[in-house]
């Protein structure tokens, strides 16, 4: 049976109204996609876009998008949504679709951090921090990793320990995004080390401009330095920033992490640059669209490209109907680092020569070099893929889930990181 898209939903005149709407403000804020049809260069964006300048127009977009009305639309008023149906903010969707939206450095703050916080935070949580990082004002990111606890988060080491109304927080954190211009930050640490590992950790809301604080940015592959290292030396954090409840913290961060692979997953397309259609123009350009080989490669890019599309819309209609993120989050997750490594090899493929050596004139010469070694990332961020196929295995699958000998054991008793020693 063939799978075709669903048919479109006609306006009511409310909604076209609505969508009218969202047209003038995108028209006056926002910088429209190039076109896709032959002759125009391939779209790729910069590896590092987070630079001054970028920051902020993020900045003044989302302040531009929270005053029309159009932030967070189906959020409550009262944090600065605009308590609209998911029919609105799906209009938004299909319009922003046509359009170069300067809102990346909030991806971590609106797409994982918000949720989090409106689930978990109390109302003068929800009251103080809510309202700022929807519109805009101020940038967050998510402190979990560490040198010796990356794809088992749940043996991090960084310690707070209370005193009085504060805790102090000595640790390292590392392969942060965004934390060297992030004003908050959602940090996991280890309270309890007498509980198991999965038992004793807290999640605290975190300044990122705090003393004992010190970020040092991370100088990767691609010449970017998005990536920090973050080091805690007797840092305190108020006891009113603890998000949930003292030593619940993992609870929390597997839904931050929900919140993260849906975000990405539901997306419904693979990685930006055009995708198998800038792959089709190269393959044009030069001549090789007539190679059988290449021309299966294509076929293959645009198969998993459909398949994440109808993911993301499996995802979406979750949302729309009120249910928690769940491991379809992880499908979307796991099929756009496939489509980021197949999309990259294939685009070296076809340009042969030219994507190893190009000439200072040509100013995206080093498209698909950067987007090869790029692609890596997309298999380690938001959890690697192994962990997306453990967990499409275990909760779609049905399979067993893995040994798990050091499960309830006291965390003190572990030979983990630097505790090996």
């Amino acid at each position: 049976m063939a799978i075709v898209d669903d048919a479109p939903q006609v306006d009511t005149a409310e909604e076209a109204a609505f969508r009218d709407r969202v047209r003038r403000f995108l028209e006056a804020n926002a910088q429209r996609r190039k076109s896709k049809r032959d002759g125009d260069e391939d779209d790729l964006p910069a590896v590092d876009p987070e630079s001054e300048q970028l920051i902020a127009q993020s900045k003044a977009y989302q302040k531009a998008l929270t005053d029309a009305g159009l932030a967070f639309l189906t959020w409550p008023k009262r944090y600065g949504g605009a308590e609209l149906t998911k029919r609105h903010q799906e209009i938004f969707n299909e319009e922003a679709s046509d359009y170069e939206l300067p809102n990346s450095v909030f991806q971590i703050g609106h797409g994982m951090c918000a949720p989090t916080i409106l689930e978990f935070g109390t109302d003068e949580q929800r009251d103080t921090f809510l309202p700022t990082l929807m519109s805009g004002e101020k940038i967050w990111c998510q402190l979990y990793s560490e040198p010796g606890a990356g794809s088992d988060v749940a043996s991090l080491q960084t310690r707070a320990v209370r005193d009085g109304d504060e805790w102090i927080v000595s640790g390292q954190k590392v392969w942060t995004s965004g934390a060297h211009y992030s004003e908050w930050g959602i940090l996991i640490a280890r309270t309890n080390v007498d509980a198991p590992k999965h038992k004793g950790i807290t999640m605290f809301i975190v300044d990122m401009r705090t003393p004992g604080m010190e970020i040092k940015p991370l100088k990767q592959i691609t010449k970017a330095s998005n990536f920090n290292e973050v080091f805690f030396t007797d840092a305190r954090v108020p006891h009113a920033n603890v998000l949930g409840t003292v030593d619940d913290g993992w609870r929390l961060s597997v839904a931050l992490l929900m919140n993260e692979r849906v975000a990405i997953g539901a997306s419904g397309g693979g990685p930006r640059g055009g995708g198998v259609n800038a792959l089709v123009r190269s393959a044009r350009r030069n001549g090789s669209i007539g190679d059988p080989v290449v021309r299966q490669g294509l076929a293959d890019v645009y198969t998993l490209e459909r398949l994440m599309g109808f993911t993301g819309q499996r995802i979406r209609a979750a949302q729309k109907a009120g249910r928690a993120p769940g491991p379809e989050g992880s499908l979307g997750k796991l099929l756009g680092a496939i489509i980021a490594r197949r999309q990259s090899d294939l685009g070296m493929a076809i340009a042969g020569a030219s994507s190893q050596a190009w000439s200072a004139e040509d100013h995206q010469g080093d498209r698909w070099a950067l987007a090869v070694l790029n692609a890596p990332a997309s298999a380690i961020a938001g959890g690697t893929n192994e962990i997306q196929k453990n967990i499409i295995g275990e909760r779609i699958l049905g399979l067993p889930k893995e040994p798990q000998v050091d499960r309830e054991q006291p965390f003190k008793e572990l030979k983990v990181g630097t505790q090996r020693a």
